[in-house]
C-alpha cells in the first residue's frame, strides 16, 4: 500500500472515531469552511469519494467550478441525519480506497475540470490532502470548532499532502504565476523538509516555512505573520505567492 493510501486509511479511521463522539450540537456547529457545518464537511468528504466511485449518486454539476459543485453536493445532502452521513462516508470511503489502490500505479491522465489534469497515480495524494486539511484545520481548533485533537501533522501523513500541493499548485494558479517576473524558492522545514520552486526564470525571492504551516497558508487557512513564515527578496513576487491557493 502506498504512503498516500496509508495516510487516507489512518485519517479515515480517526475521522470515523471522532464522528461517533459528536452530539447533535457538534454536528450543527459552523466548521472552518465558510458556510459549512461540521456535518457538511464530513458529507463533503463522502461526496469526494462518490465522485470516484459512482457520480450518479450526486446531483448534476456539469459546467460548475469544483468549489461551487462541492456546495451543490453538500446542499443536496443536508436532509441526512448525522448517523446517515457517518454510514455513507464509511461505506463509500471503503469502496473509494479500493478504487484508489487500483489506479495508484497507473499513468493515464484524469481531467478534473478547474482542479487540473493529473496522472491517475497522483489521485491518492489528492484524497490524502483533503483528509489532512479538513480534519486538522476545518474540524479541529484553531480553525475549526472542535477542541484540539490527537492528530498532529506527522511523517506518515504530511508527505502525500505536500505531494498533492506540488502537483496541483502550478495548474490551479497558472493565471497568478503568469504575472510573476522570476521564481520564488520555498524552503520547508519540520516534519517534511523539501524545497519547492514556483514561477520561472531566475530566483528573485525566498520563503522559509514549517512544512505543516505551509499547508495552512497555501490553502489560505493562515497568514504568514501568524505562522512564522520568513521571506526576503522581490516584494511583487512575494505578493503573488501570498495569494496562491491549492484545493
Amino acid at each position: 500500500m502506498s504512503t498516500a493510501l496509508k495516510a487516507i486509511e489512518a485519517d479515515r479511521h480517526a475521522l470515523l472515531a471522532l464522528c461517533r463522539t459528536l452530539d447533535d450540537a457538534d454536528w450543527a456547529t459552523d466548521s472552518g469552511c465558510p458556510g459549512w457545518t461540521v456535518q457538511d464537511v464530513v458529507s463533503h468528504m463522502a461526496c469526494s469519494f462518490w465522485l470516484a466511485v459512482d457520480m450518479s449518486n450526486l446531483p448534476d454539476s456539469a459546467g460548475l467550478p469544483a468549489e461551487r459543485a462541492a456546495d451543490v453536493y453538500v446542499e443536496s445532502r443536508r436532509s441526512m441525519t448525522p448517523a446517515e452521513v457517518i454510514a455513507d462516508y464509511e461505506s463509500v470511503s471503503s469502496r473509494g480506497l479500493d478504487m484508489l489502490a487500483a489506479v495508484q500505479d497507473q499513468e493515464f491522465d484524469v481531467p478534473l475540470g478547474d482542479v487540473g489534469t493529473y496522472p491517475a497515480s497522483i489521485l491518492p495524494t489528492a484524497y490524502a490532502f483533503e483528509h489532512f486539511v479538513h480534519i486538522r484545520y476545518d474540524l479541529f481548533a484553531p480553525g475549526g470548532p472542535l477542541p484540539a485533537g490527537p492528530l498532529p501533522p506527522d511523517e506518515s501523513q504530511l508527505p502525500p499532502t505536500l505531494d498533492w500541493i506540488e502537483a496541483a499548485l502550478p495548474q490551479q494558479n497558472s493565471t497568478l504565476l503568469d504575472r510573476m517576473d522570476g521564481a520564488v524558492e520555498i524552503r520547508l522545514g519540520g516534519v517534511d523538509e523539501r524545497t519547492l520552486r514556483v514561477g520561472g526564470g531566475e530566483v528573485v525571492a525566498h520563503i522559509a516555512s514549517d512544512s505543516a504551516a505551509f499547508v495552512r497558508w497555501i490553502t489560505q487557512r493562515g497568514s504568514w505573520d501568524a505562522l512564522g513564515v520568513e521571506t526576503h527578496g522581490d516584494p511583487s513576487a512575494l505578493d503573488v505567492v501570498r495569494r496562491l491557493t491549492v484545493f
